[in-house]
Protein backbone atom coordinates (compact mmCIF):
# COMPACT_ATOMS: atom_id res chain seq x y z
CA UNK A 1 0.00 0.00 0.00
CA UNK A 2 1.26 3.55 -0.63
CA UNK A 3 2.75 5.46 2.26
CA UNK A 4 0.00 7.97 2.98
CA UNK A 5 0.81 11.21 4.75
CA UNK A 6 -1.02 14.44 5.58
CA UNK A 7 -0.10 18.07 5.07
CA UNK A 8 0.16 20.31 8.13
CA UNK A 9 -1.18 23.22 6.09
CA UNK A 10 -4.52 21.46 6.62
CA UNK A 11 -3.94 21.28 10.38
CA UNK A 12 -3.17 24.93 11.11
CA UNK A 13 -5.43 24.93 14.18
CA UNK A 14 -3.47 22.10 15.80
CA UNK A 15 -0.25 22.32 17.77
CA UNK A 16 2.41 20.53 15.73
CA UNK A 17 3.06 17.88 18.40
CA UNK A 18 -0.67 17.18 18.65
CA UNK A 19 -0.97 16.97 14.85
CA UNK A 20 1.90 14.48 14.58
CA UNK A 21 0.49 12.23 17.30
CA UNK A 22 -2.98 12.35 15.76
CA UNK A 23 -1.70 11.42 12.29
CA UNK A 24 0.30 8.51 13.68
CA UNK A 25 -2.70 7.29 15.68
CA UNK A 26 -4.85 7.41 12.52
CA UNK A 27 -2.33 5.23 10.70
CA UNK A 28 -0.58 7.76 8.48
CA UNK A 29 3.06 6.96 7.76
CA UNK A 30 4.28 10.48 7.10
CA UNK A 31 3.68 14.19 7.27
CA UNK A 32 4.16 17.01 4.77
CA UNK A 33 5.41 19.76 7.09
CA UNK A 34 4.78 23.32 5.91
CA UNK A 35 7.17 25.69 7.67
CA UNK A 36 4.97 28.47 9.03
CA UNK A 37 4.64 30.88 11.95
CA UNK A 38 2.68 28.27 13.92
CA UNK A 39 4.55 25.12 12.78
CA UNK A 40 8.35 25.20 13.11
CA UNK A 41 8.75 28.87 12.19
CA UNK A 42 12.12 29.10 10.40
CA UNK A 43 12.57 32.71 11.59
CA UNK A 44 11.72 32.39 15.29
CA UNK A 45 14.46 32.11 17.95
CA UNK A 46 16.10 28.83 18.95
CA UNK A 47 15.52 27.17 15.58
CA UNK A 48 18.09 24.37 16.13
CA UNK A 49 16.51 23.39 19.44
CA UNK A 50 12.98 23.51 18.03
CA UNK A 51 14.04 21.47 15.01
CA UNK A 52 15.59 18.88 17.31
CA UNK A 53 12.29 18.61 19.21
CA UNK A 54 10.41 18.01 15.97
CA UNK A 55 12.97 15.40 14.95
CA UNK A 56 12.36 13.58 18.24
CA UNK A 57 8.60 13.82 17.77
CA UNK A 58 8.92 12.31 14.28
CA UNK A 59 11.05 9.50 15.68
CA UNK A 60 8.57 8.86 18.49
CA UNK A 61 5.63 8.68 16.09
CA UNK A 62 7.48 6.87 13.31
CA UNK A 63 6.41 9.44 10.72
CA UNK A 64 8.49 10.13 7.62
CA UNK A 65 8.58 13.76 6.50
CA UNK A 66 8.86 16.07 3.54
CA UNK A 67 9.36 19.80 4.14
CA UNK A 68 7.13 22.28 2.30
CA UNK A 69 7.68 26.01 1.78
CA UNK A 70 4.25 27.16 0.59
CA UNK A 71 3.12 29.09 3.68
CA UNK A 72 0.77 31.88 2.63
CA UNK A 73 1.97 34.86 4.69
CA UNK A 74 5.26 33.81 6.25
CA UNK A 75 7.39 36.26 4.24
CA UNK A 76 4.89 39.09 3.77
CA UNK A 77 1.84 39.56 6.04
CA UNK A 78 -0.03 41.49 3.33
CA UNK A 79 0.65 39.52 0.14
CA UNK A 80 -0.17 35.82 -0.16
CA UNK A 81 2.70 33.60 -1.36
CA UNK A 82 5.04 36.55 -1.93
CA UNK A 83 7.77 37.42 -2.49
CA UNK A 84 8.91 34.71 -4.91
CA UNK A 85 11.97 33.81 -6.95
CA UNK A 86 10.33 35.85 -9.74
CA UNK A 87 9.87 39.11 -7.83
CA UNK A 88 11.07 42.25 -9.56
CA UNK A 89 13.14 43.53 -6.63
CA UNK A 90 16.37 41.60 -5.96
CA UNK A 91 15.98 41.97 -2.20
CA UNK A 92 12.59 40.29 -2.40
CA UNK A 93 13.94 37.39 -4.45
CA UNK A 94 16.63 37.07 -1.81
CA UNK A 95 13.97 36.62 0.88
CA UNK A 96 12.48 33.64 -0.94
CA UNK A 97 15.92 32.18 -1.61
CA UNK A 98 16.74 32.52 2.09
CA UNK A 99 13.58 30.65 3.05
CA UNK A 100 14.52 27.81 0.70
CA UNK A 101 18.02 27.63 2.18
CA UNK A 102 16.59 27.49 5.70
CA UNK A 103 14.16 24.78 4.61
CA UNK A 104 17.02 22.71 3.23
CA UNK A 105 18.90 22.94 6.52
CA UNK A 106 15.77 22.00 8.45
CA UNK A 107 14.99 19.19 6.01
CA UNK A 108 18.47 17.74 6.40
CA UNK A 109 18.17 17.90 10.20
CA UNK A 110 14.80 16.13 10.10
CA UNK A 111 15.91 13.49 7.61
CA UNK A 112 13.30 14.68 5.12
CA UNK A 113 12.81 12.91 1.83
CA UNK A 114 12.72 16.23 -0.04
CA UNK A 115 12.09 19.95 0.23
CA UNK A 116 9.12 21.13 -1.78
CA UNK A 117 8.70 24.48 -3.56
CA UNK A 118 7.08 26.12 -6.58
CA UNK A 119 7.75 28.98 -8.99
CA UNK A 120 5.25 31.60 -7.85
CA UNK A 121 3.51 34.02 -10.19
CA UNK A 122 5.34 36.91 -11.88
CA UNK A 123 4.75 40.53 -10.92
CA UNK A 124 2.52 42.48 -13.34
CA UNK A 125 5.42 44.51 -14.75
CA UNK A 126 7.63 41.48 -15.39
CA UNK A 127 8.00 40.04 -18.89
CA UNK A 128 7.77 36.26 -19.40
CA UNK A 129 11.44 36.21 -20.39
CA UNK A 130 12.49 38.07 -17.23
CA UNK A 131 10.38 35.82 -15.01
CA UNK A 132 11.77 32.66 -16.57
CA UNK A 133 15.38 33.75 -16.23
CA UNK A 134 14.86 34.71 -12.59
CA UNK A 135 13.34 31.31 -11.94
CA UNK A 136 16.20 29.47 -13.62
CA UNK A 137 18.75 31.52 -11.69
CA UNK A 138 16.93 31.04 -8.39
CA UNK A 139 16.58 27.30 -8.90
CA UNK A 140 20.24 26.96 -9.85
CA UNK A 141 21.29 28.77 -6.67
CA UNK A 142 18.94 26.63 -4.57
CA UNK A 143 20.28 23.47 -6.17
CA UNK A 144 23.77 24.35 -5.02
CA UNK A 145 22.50 24.54 -1.44
CA UNK A 146 20.54 21.30 -1.89
CA UNK A 147 23.74 19.57 -2.96
CA UNK A 148 25.52 20.93 0.10
CA UNK A 149 22.68 19.78 2.38
CA UNK A 150 22.43 16.39 0.68
CA UNK A 151 18.68 16.61 0.09
CA UNK A 152 16.51 16.60 -3.04
CA UNK A 153 14.29 19.43 -4.21
CA UNK A 154 10.71 18.57 -5.17
CA UNK A 155 9.38 21.24 -7.53
CA UNK A 156 5.61 21.48 -7.84
CA UNK A 157 3.83 22.76 -10.97
CA UNK A 158 0.99 24.92 -9.65
CA UNK A 159 -2.04 26.27 -11.56
CA UNK A 160 -1.85 30.03 -11.95
CA UNK A 161 1.91 30.17 -11.47
CA UNK A 162 4.70 30.60 -14.00
CA UNK A 163 5.17 26.82 -14.13
CA UNK A 164 1.64 25.39 -13.99
CA UNK A 165 2.05 21.94 -15.51
CA UNK A 166 4.31 19.00 -16.30
CA UNK A 167 5.40 20.49 -19.62
CA UNK A 168 6.65 23.58 -17.78
CA UNK A 169 8.52 21.43 -15.29
CA UNK A 170 10.23 19.52 -18.12
CA UNK A 171 11.26 22.78 -19.75
CA UNK A 172 12.71 24.04 -16.47
CA UNK A 173 14.47 20.74 -15.84
CA UNK A 174 16.11 20.94 -19.28
CA UNK A 175 17.17 24.58 -18.80
CA UNK A 176 18.83 23.62 -15.52
CA UNK A 177 20.77 20.81 -17.20
CA UNK A 178 18.64 17.96 -15.78
CA UNK A 179 20.31 17.80 -12.35
CA UNK A 180 19.54 14.67 -10.33
CA UNK A 181 18.40 16.62 -7.27
CA UNK A 182 15.80 18.65 -9.18
CA UNK A 183 12.89 16.29 -8.65
CA UNK A 184 9.12 16.67 -8.89
CA UNK A 185 6.11 17.01 -6.61
CA UNK A 186 3.10 15.74 -8.56
CA UNK A 187 -0.22 17.04 -7.28
CA UNK A 188 -2.84 14.61 -8.56
CA UNK A 189 -5.66 17.13 -8.24
CA UNK A 190 -3.75 19.56 -10.43
CA UNK A 191 -3.52 16.83 -13.05
CA UNK A 192 -7.31 16.62 -13.13
CA UNK A 193 -7.58 20.41 -13.10
CA UNK A 194 -5.45 21.25 -16.13
CA UNK A 195 -3.25 18.54 -17.59
CA UNK A 196 -4.21 17.25 -21.08
CA UNK A 197 -3.89 13.62 -19.95
CA UNK A 198 -5.87 11.40 -17.56
CA UNK A 199 -4.55 11.51 -14.01
CA UNK A 200 -3.21 7.94 -14.12
CA UNK A 201 -1.33 8.77 -17.32
CA UNK A 202 0.21 11.81 -15.61
CA UNK A 203 1.61 9.48 -12.96
CA UNK A 204 3.27 7.36 -15.64
CA UNK A 205 4.62 10.45 -17.42
CA UNK A 206 6.11 11.84 -14.21
CA UNK A 207 7.42 8.59 -12.78
CA UNK A 208 11.08 9.13 -13.65
CA UNK A 209 11.28 12.33 -11.55
CA UNK A 210 8.88 11.77 -8.66
CA UNK A 211 10.06 12.76 -5.19
CA UNK A 212 6.67 13.55 -3.62
CA UNK A 213 2.99 13.12 -4.47
CA UNK A 214 0.12 15.27 -3.22
CA UNK A 215 -3.41 13.91 -3.34
CA UNK A 216 -6.90 15.35 -3.03
CA UNK A 217 -10.03 15.48 -5.14
CA UNK A 218 -10.58 18.15 -7.81
CA UNK A 219 -12.76 19.08 -10.77
CA UNK A 220 -11.70 19.87 -14.31
CA UNK A 221 -10.80 23.52 -14.80
CA UNK A 222 -11.30 24.51 -11.13
CA UNK A 223 -8.28 24.83 -8.86
CA UNK A 224 -10.00 23.95 -5.60
CA UNK A 225 -8.65 21.25 -3.29
CA UNK A 226 -11.63 19.08 -2.34
CA UNK A 227 -12.14 16.28 0.19
CA UNK A 228 -12.21 12.84 -1.39
CA UNK A 229 -15.50 12.02 -3.05
CA UNK A 230 -16.41 15.65 -3.76
CA UNK A 231 -14.55 15.93 -7.08
CA UNK A 232 -14.14 13.93 -10.26
CA UNK A 233 -11.07 11.73 -9.75
CA UNK A 234 -11.35 7.94 -9.87
CA UNK A 235 -8.65 7.05 -7.35
CA UNK A 236 -8.10 3.27 -7.60
CA UNK A 237 -6.61 3.51 -11.14
CA UNK A 238 -4.40 6.40 -9.99
CA UNK A 239 -3.09 4.47 -6.99
CA UNK A 240 -2.58 1.45 -9.22
CA UNK A 241 -0.50 3.60 -11.56
CA UNK A 242 1.65 4.74 -8.65
CA UNK A 243 2.19 1.11 -7.68
CA UNK A 244 3.19 0.17 -11.24
CA UNK A 245 5.84 2.88 -11.31
CA UNK A 246 7.45 1.55 -8.14
CA UNK A 247 7.09 4.89 -6.38
CA UNK A 248 8.02 4.55 -2.70
CA UNK A 249 7.77 8.15 -1.49
CA UNK A 250 4.99 9.81 0.49
CA UNK A 251 1.50 10.40 -0.90
CA UNK A 252 0.36 13.46 1.04
CA UNK A 253 -3.22 14.62 1.50
CA UNK A 254 -3.35 18.31 0.54
CA UNK A 255 -6.38 20.10 2.01
CA UNK A 256 -5.02 23.55 2.96
CA UNK A 257 -8.46 25.13 3.41
CA UNK A 258 -9.83 22.52 5.80
CA UNK A 259 -7.96 23.24 9.03
CA UNK A 260 -11.26 24.16 10.69
CA UNK A 261 -12.21 20.50 10.34
CA UNK A 262 -8.69 19.08 10.28
CA UNK A 263 -9.23 16.11 12.60
CA UNK A 264 -12.33 14.93 10.75
CA UNK A 265 -10.71 15.55 7.35
CA UNK A 266 -7.65 13.53 8.30
CA UNK A 267 -9.83 10.68 9.59
CA UNK A 268 -12.05 10.64 6.50
CA UNK A 269 -9.07 10.87 4.16
CA UNK A 270 -7.16 7.87 5.49
CA UNK A 271 -10.31 5.71 5.45
CA UNK A 272 -11.05 6.73 1.86
CA UNK A 273 -7.48 6.15 0.70
CA UNK A 274 -7.24 2.73 2.33
CA UNK A 275 -10.45 1.72 0.57
CA UNK A 276 -9.20 3.06 -2.77
CA UNK A 277 -5.87 1.25 -2.34
CA UNK A 278 -7.69 -2.00 -1.57
CA UNK A 279 -9.83 -1.55 -4.69
CA UNK A 280 -6.68 -0.93 -6.73
CA UNK A 281 -5.19 -4.20 -5.48
CA UNK A 282 -8.38 -6.11 -6.27
CA UNK A 283 -8.43 -4.73 -9.80
CA UNK A 284 -4.81 -5.80 -10.29
CA UNK A 285 -5.51 -9.31 -9.01
CA UNK A 286 -8.52 -9.61 -11.31
CA UNK A 287 -6.44 -8.91 -14.44
CA UNK A 288 -5.29 -12.17 -16.13
CA UNK A 289 -1.51 -12.56 -15.91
Amino acid sequence: MPRFSYGTNGLADHRLDDALRMLADLGYEGVALTLDHHHLDPYAPDLPARTARVRRALADTGLAVVVETGARYLLDPRRKHRPTLLSARPEERALRADLLRRALVIGAELGAGAVHFWSGAPDPDTTPEQAWQRLVDGCADTLAHADAAGIDLAFEPEPGMLVPDLAGYRRLLDDLGRPDRFRLTLDLGHCRCLEPFPVADCVELAADRLAHVQIEDMRRGVHEHLPFGEGEIDFPPVLAALARTGYRGLVSVELPRHSHAGADAARHSIAFLRSAAAAARQEKEAVPQ
